[in-house]
């Protein structure tokens, strides 16, 4: 019998991907774990591959379509066979249990045959007469196909969006021509990401400024041995082994807060966020254990990640389990920023462009190579002047030949 494979529970909290690109058509001879779709979510773009072999007999949704977990992607079932015969056959998940779609079968659900008995409580039939709907034509998704109060809803809903008159955009305004770019994939993704933290963290930012000639000389000093390795020195890999050091003093920057059991909970390890941009948004892969590597360790890792999240290639382990994160804002300029913390994280590091400026020293105006740093942090978890103790640390950490040297190499 034919069956349908629908779009599984990823974890993550993913609930939908965007259909980037088909790898079959309607007619093809497919393999079981095969790939058969391209699918964008909010972490990356993944290969799915379907668990039946057989012919795919319908493709449910067209190219740059959004599907939500649970809804069904392609039918594969046996040559001549009707896509209309498909069973209510739902691939495995990756992670956790299958996910509820309203209206939609469940896995495992006993799907009520045609001219079968209805299951259904008084209360939900009650629901359907006032909602003015026919519980024959609901397919149930609860226990031995009984239908619950989502799938008369949901039906509800759909008849609703039947009746909808279609919305007209416009593509011209009283001052001229319009484009209209839908928010999908990394971008959705971003928007919903900033959303949730600027409205869940006490976000405030604490300017500074740290001398960089010391970083500058080590990293030139360095950079033959980098060579040797194989890798190119950047101030970054620096940056993150003295932000290392600095957390090791003022753990409290390297938390989040359980808001359900009202809990601040310190990591005791250092996994570091670094912020990608990409044309589609931003992407944030982690270096793991960033105290158990060298700067040479990190600077190899970091140039893998950054190339992996441009061409979309990261694996899921990659974005997981930050404890802190970086924007190196400096790549493109600027003298300042107010950096958005990745929540759940507790704290954010924006790097400013390193550069020559006109600085006051014991009263004259001298010229100084410096590198201006922001710290977005939750108030909620951090006080403004740990903010300040921890800033100052690890300037000092920066400015120090002796102390940034021990820092890149250390391994523990």
């Amino acid at each position: 019998m034919a069956k349908i494979f629908r779009f599984p529970d990823v974890g993550e909290g993913i609930t939908e991907g965007e259909i980037v690109r088909w790898l079959v058509k309607e007619g093809d001879e497919v393999k079981a774990d095969q790939p058969v779709a391209e699918i964008e979510t909010d972490k990356a773009i993944v290969e799915m591959p379907t668990p039946f072999p057989g012919t795919v007999l319908k493709l449910h949704f067209k190219e740059k379509d959004v599907v939500k977990v649970g809804q069904g992607l392609i039918t594969i079932g046996a040559k001549g066979e009707s896509p209309d015969a498909a069973d209510a056959a739902v691939s495995p998940t990756f992670a956790g249990g299958p996910k509820a779609v309203p209206g939609a079968p469940l896995p495992g659900a006993a799907i009520r045959t045609a001219g079968g008995p209805i299951q259904a409580t008084p209360m939900i039939r009650k629901l359907a007469q006032e909602l003015g709907l026919d519980l024959a034509a609901i397919p149930g998704t609860g226990p031995q196909g009984r239908i619950t109060e989502d799938d008369v809803r949901a039906a509800k809903a759909r008849t609703e969006t039947l009746r909808a008159v279609p919305k007209v955009k416009s593509k011209y305004d009283f001052y001229g021509t319009l484009e209209r770019i839908p928010l999908r994939g990394v971008r959705r993704a971003t928007a919903r990401k900033m959303h949730e933290s600027v409205s869940t963290a006490a976000h405030v930012t604490h300017f500074d400024e740290a001398d960089a000639a010391t970083l500058a000389a080590l990293k030139d000093r360095l950079a033959p041995e980098a060579a040797r390795l194989g890798v190119k020195l950047t101030f970054l890999p620096f940056i993150v082994k003295a932000l290392v050091a600095a957390l090791k003093l003022h753990p409290i920057l390297n938390s989040t807060l359980d808001d359900e059991d009202q809990e601040i909970v310190v990591k005791k390890y250092y996994n570091i966020g670094i912020a990608v941009d990409i044309p589609d948004g931003l992407i944030v892969p982690v270096v793991k254990m960033a105290e158990q590597k060298t700067v040479f360790d990190i600077a190899g890792e970091i140039k893998t990640l950054a190339e992996a999240a441009k061409a979309r290639t990261l694996d899921m382990g990659d974005l997981k389990g930050g404890t802190f994160s970086i924007t190196n804002v400096g790549m493109i300029g600027g003298e300042g920023a107010t950096p958005i913390i990745n929540y759940p994280e507790a704290a954010i590091l924006a790097t400013m462009k390193i550069a020559d400026r006109v600085r006051a020293v014991g009263g004259i105006a001298v010229v100084k190579k410096t590198l201006p740093l922001c710290l977005s942090f939750d108030h909620r978890v951090i006080d403004g002047a740990e903010a300040g103790r921890f800033m100052n640390d690890l300037k000092k950490v920066l400015e120090d030949e002796a102390l940034l040297e021990s820092a890149a190499r250390a391994t523990e």
